[in-house]
């Protein structure tokens, strides 16, 4: 991305008060709120000095207009907010979109603040001011003009610390590509193309409150049975959910996690089994399941225009796109849900999706150096029904549907390590079946005495933890290990284990925003190749983006991307996408990749 167009660099001060502010709404209905007012804003054309303007919002609109925007990079920090309100409010839309939080959210370990006050902190630029607390409740017109000229002052010097914060990051190599991505994803919530199907929406919020209500009944759930750890735990076992554990500080010991700050207890709110979310929901005192409150999310969205998809740039560790607040998290709709019956392409066109099959399993073998298993995945045999006619000990073409189900929960758990009772739980839980303590185990060895490959990249995953802790140089496949810098992806982005160290209870932990995580070889190897996964298909993102530059990408989903296109070129974008999307990385140029596709009218059909 060059610098021949003008960067801009700009920030918005506006109306808030204790109810009507960014900390209690979301992002979009904040922004489309009828309370919404530009109190001011501050530009910065390349490297000249930084203007503040303001004005009535017809005032406001007519001086940002002198400014030549399809021809400029919009530069702000958390640019999806400045961005839509350019977009939403003044109808403007800068050539590119730059962000420094989203930069932030790409180099940081994940252990730290990526606001502006931190970063500009870390990195030595300066301190960002707190005039913003005595704005509280103030409109335009309430401010006196010292308090206005204070106010200027403060969003100036915003505008400058983002400015030097962009230049520094920028000099500290920022990947170009990932530059792109992320006008990319801004570009998704900013110039929003989905459109939502109100009725629909209204009326799957109307049966999911009233089957809710049916299931609390037939479960008969009273306090007691709520509070109790051993009896909840029951309560999940039955739904096929293994109780999330952890260790008690107190005890030392095993106990359940099933606290208001345990993460993997949390993430059950999201569970695809509405009985699940229902009995979470409960426990946790939350009024609503997760579907729920998307669904009632969705209809607020629909009656204010089109989906703006809010999503988190590098929100994962792995450097994978994550939810990015609002109550929807577009990265988590249920396979089957309603939801996404609702989501529709404009008239005359069609949502095209593409997803890369077995994408990490692909990677996994291949860094494994299992090259028998990816000339068999070449050749179109089917890995799952492979491994479970060996599980089953039938011929591979009589392997029934069941039997596959178990071969590729089997792929997809124990090439990560999994052990036999996660293994047992992972069955159970997809399909009702509980295959036994003893006949877990015999899959679990059985499947390390035949991918030798993969059971070695977990050792050399503890291997790179001992180089990290020792800050050491080695490789690690495609990845470079840079000591206690991190592991350095083929994207040019690294991915931190801050302050690395041995647990007293074994293994290693490092420091995460949310305390403690513990690590060892095989999540190293998990890591790195979910990391790589999103490697590849960012790379065929950006080539797709720039084969069709007129179709608009709408959406990622893991490892599937989705474009807008015309209905009469559906097929042939669905073609394009696949064929962008199957380019093996320079890195491998032998990994054998493919996926598949379709399209429709809405994110359900495709």
């Amino acid at each position: 991305m060059t610098m021949s167009i003008d960067l801009i660099t700009l920030d918005f001060e506006t109306y808030y008060d204790k109810a009507y502010s960014l900390s209690k709404i979301s992002t979009e209905a904040y922004i489309r709120d009828d309370q919404f007012e530009v109190i001011g804003v501050a530009v910065k054309v390349n490297d000249n000095e930084t203007q503040w303007f303001s004005g009535t919002h017809e005032e406001t609109a007519a001086w940002l207009g002198q400014f030549d925007w399809g021809n400029a990079m919009l530069l702000a920090h958390n640019c999806a907010f400045d961005a839509a309100i350019l977009s939403w409010q003044f109808g403007i839309h800068p050539k590119v979109l730059a962000d420094t939080m989203s930069m932030g959210n790409a180099v940081g370990s994940g252990a730290g603040s990526v606001s502006l006050a931190a970063l500009s902190e870390r990195y030595g630029l300066g301190k960002k001011g707190n005039e913003v607390v005595n704005a509280l409740g103030k409109r335009r017109a309430d401010f006196t003009p010292d308090e206005l000229a204070r106010y200027a002052e403060y969003c100036i010097n915003d505008v400058n610390l983002c400015y030097l914060l962009f230049q520094t990051m920028l000099a500290n190599e920022f990947p170009k590509a990932e530059l792109k991505l992320i006008d990319m994803t801004l570009r998704m919530f900013t110039e929003p193309v989905f459109e939502l199907d109100l009725p629909l929406l209204e009326n799957h919020l109307a049966k999911l409150r009233e089957k809710k209500q049916k299931l609390l009944d037939s479960v008969g759930l009273d306090r007691k049975a709520l509070m109790s750890n051993q009896q909840f735990a029951e309560l999940l076992e039955a739904c096929g959910v293994e109780p999330p554990m952890k260790v008690s500080p107190a005890t030392g010991k095993q106990t359940f996690a099933f606290a208001k700050t345990d993460e993997e207890f949390k993430a059950l709110l999201e569970h695809p089994d509405l009985r699940v979310q229902t009995l979470v929901a409960a426990r946790l005192g939350v009024k609503s399941t997760i579907e729920e409150t998307r669904t009632e999310r969705l209809v607020e969205i629909a009656k204010r225009g089109k989906l703006p998809v809010p999503l988190k740039y590098c929100g994962a560790k792995t450097k994978r796109w994550s939810g990015e607040g609002g109550g929807i998290n577009m990265q988590n709709l249920p396979r089957t849900s309603v939801i996404k019956e609702a989501i529709r392409a404009p008239a005359g066109h069609s949502v095209v999706g593409v997803d890369l099959s077995n994408i990490e399993l692909r990677v996994g073998l291949w860094f494994g150096g299992m090259l028998d298993k990816l000339d068999q995945l070449r050749n179109g045999l089917d890995l799952y029904k492979d491994f479970a006619s060996l599980v089953f000990g039938v011929p591979y073409n009589d392997v029934n549907k069941d039997q596959r189900f178990i071969g590729k929960t089997s792929q997809l758990s124990l090439i990560y390590g999994v052990g036999a009772a996660k293994l047992r739980m992972a069955i159970k839980t997809g399909s009702r079946t509980d295959i036994g303590e003893a006949e877990a185990t015999r899959i679990v060895a059985l499947y390390r005495s035949q991918y030798h490959g993969v059971v070695q990249a977990w050792d050399r995953g503890e291997a790179v933890l001992r180089a990290i802790r020792d800050d050491r140089y080695t490789d690690f496949g495609p990845i470079q290990v840079h000591g206690q810098q991190g592991l350095l992806l083929p994207c040019g982005l690294f991915m931190q284990f801050p302050e690395l160290q041995l647990a007293s209870a074994g293994g290693w932990k490092y420091k995460t925003r949310f305390g403690w995580e513990h690590i060892y070889g095989a999540k190293v190897f998990q890591g790195s190749i979910q990391a790589l996964a999103r490697c590849v298909i960012g790379d065929g993102m950006l080539r797709a983006q720039k084969s069709m530059p007129h179709i608009r990408t709408a959406l990622t989903i893991h490892d599937a991307d989705y474009m807008i296109a015309p209905t009469l070129m559906a097929e042939a974008v669905q073609e394009q996408l696949i064929k962008d999307l199957c380019v093996p990385p320079p890195w491998a140029p032998d990994l054998p990749l493919a996926a598949e596709g379709g399209f429709g009218q809405t994110l359900a059909e495709c």
